[in-house]
């Protein structure tokens, strides 16, 4: 590898731990890749045994003929990395491999997805030196190349989406967007309804609309029937009774709803999964978007109607609790 890549200089590549790591000479003196606060820890999996290595962020590993590119064919999970560790991980492991089932993706196996996250995790600590930065864990899982058949599997970690915080403690004003498609599985049973697949064209163009709107995110709805955020699970809470829209054809199965209904529920909160209309949004205590990187936040209006926000006390301090599980 040359010294100099797109005018970044990289120091050498050293063994630690057993694995092969890029540094970034100007990273420990401030200096940033893309713009970013860290570089990015990128981890690239074999999909058939296993075995990983650490990837130079400088240097592209996906090919021009990738089907997860060209046809968006696969899927992916986000998770936080909070004080070292990957939080939530066994939910999410679970949904990514039932997702690459649903896919008909080779078998990965809970190992290897275990074992590559801890490399990634412990190459974001490596990365970070002293500080105990948050991290945005990403893996994907892709059809591979069109040309070989090989599927294509990595893990990124990167510096949290600046703003979170801001937004679990201002809250967003919400747009309501029709989905547009009404899913009927018996009909057509080769969709694969429950995997986190990654085309998001559609929901990318529903925030962009929200945002000319002034708004800043968008709850789907099917008629007066909520289903889900753009990437997040709604929950309302009205006294002690808390409630989400069922997962299924409609709505993703959430991990961070899940870590919130186990949390509130040993809090003595009645926790459900429950159709909820528009109406019964806006009859709630609170309403909260929640997802693994974000956190929960605060849902402040739906289409300019301000929400009621008298939520317990305790309940922002659950929900934080739930989003560091």
């Amino acid at each position: 590898i040359r010294d100099r890549v797109r005018g970044c200089r990289l120091g050498a590549v050293g063994i630690h731990e057993g694995r092969n790591v890029w540094r970034h000479d100007n990273h420990r003196s401030g200096g940033i890749i893309g713009g970013m606060g860290h570089a990015p820890v990128i981890v690239v999996v074999e999909p058939f045994g296993g075995s990983s290595r650490r990837q130079n962020p400088q240097l592209p590993h996906i090919f021009w003929d990738d089907l997860g590119l060209t046809r968006a064919d696969g899927i992916f999970e986000s998770l936080l990395v909070h004080e070292g560790r990957a939080c939530n991980v066994e939910r999410h492991v679970e949904r990514f491999l039932a997702g690459a089932k649903k896919l008909d993706l080779p078998e990965l196996g809970r190992d290897a997805v275990l074992k590559a996250t801890g490399e990634a995790v412990a190459g974001w600590v490596d990365e970070c030196g002293d500080e105990l930065v948050d991290g945005k864990l990403v893996w994907t899982f892709t059809r591979g190349r069109a040309s070989t058949g090989i599927p294509s599997v990595w893990m990124t970690v990167t510096d949290v989406p600046a703003g979170n915080a801001k937004l679990r403690e201002k809250g967003v004003k919400v747009k309501l967007c029709e989905k547009g498609i009404t899913l009927h599985p018996e009909k057509a049973p080769w969709i694969a309804s429950g995997a986190k697949s990654l085309g998001y064209s559609a929901t990318m163009a529903a925030l962009r609309a929200a945002k000319a709107e002034g708004m800043d995110d968008v709850i789907w709805v099917d008629g007066d029937r909520v289903l889900e955020g753009a990437t997040s699970t709604v929950i309302s809470i009205k006294g002690k009774k808390v409630r989400t829209p069922p997962s299924g054809t409609d709505v993703l199965a959430g991990t961070t709803q899940q870590a919130v209904f186990e949390t509130l529920t040993a809090a003595g909160y009645a926790c459900k999964e429950k159709e909820l209309s528009v109406d019964k949004l806006k009859e709630a205590d609170g309403v909260w978007l929640v997802s693994s990187v974000r956190g929960a936040v605060p849902v402040r209006s739906l289409d300019g109607e301000k929400l009621n926000r008298n939520t317990p006390d305790d309940v922002a301090r659950l929900l934080a609790e739930a989003m560091f599980s």
